[in-house]
């Protein structure tokens, strides 16, 4: 069995590096995963954002979430790299790529891969728009989500 390819780079992911890593003979299909920046969220403008993680725990994360599904889909072969630092709109993000005999094999692997990546590793977004900079999904522990009272030094998302 091949081990799964998963990293975290500064620079551009190469989706011709995932691609062949998953390649083989015995594979019908590979599927191919881009995230890229887009230039709004929430309804708000984005001209840039940041990646930030945990670098040795992402990448264990990112194996241990390989592994299993690897397990629950028989001969598929997986690659994924995340990108971190500042993104341009357009730039590649991340690239999750999947190969297996069949079409439905690679279509679920790819996606359970982007699925759980994006729940579980720790990989943090900072968006940047006309009105500032924010982590998404962070909130201030200090202060109650219903409580409208209290300023909050980052905005939260909608």
């Amino acid at each position: 069995m091949t081990p799964p390819l998963v990293a975290l780079r500064s620079g551009a992911p190469s989706i011709d590096e995932a691609v062949s890593h998953v390649q083989h003979a015995g594979a019908g299909a590979v599927c191919v995963f881009l995230g890229t920046v887009r230039d709004h969220s929430a309804g708000r403008p984005v001209v840039k954002l940041e990646y930030e993680a945990y670098e040795g725990m992402a990448v264990a994360e990112m194996g241990r979430i390989a592994s299993e599904i690897a397990a629950e889909i028989s001969g598929v072969r997986l690659a994924v790299v995340h990108r971190t630092g500042t993104l341009s709109v357009g730039d590649v993000a991340v690239v999750c790529a999947a190969s297996a005999a069949h079409r439905a094999e690679a279509y679920r692997a790819c996606r359970a891969l982007i699925d759980r990546v994006k729940e579980r590793v720790p990989i943090w977004k900072r968006e940047h728009g006309p009105d500032g900079a924010y982590w998404v999904g962070w909130e201030d522990a200090r202060c109650a989500a219903d409580d409208d009272a209290h300023e909050h030094s980052i905005p939260r998302p909608v």
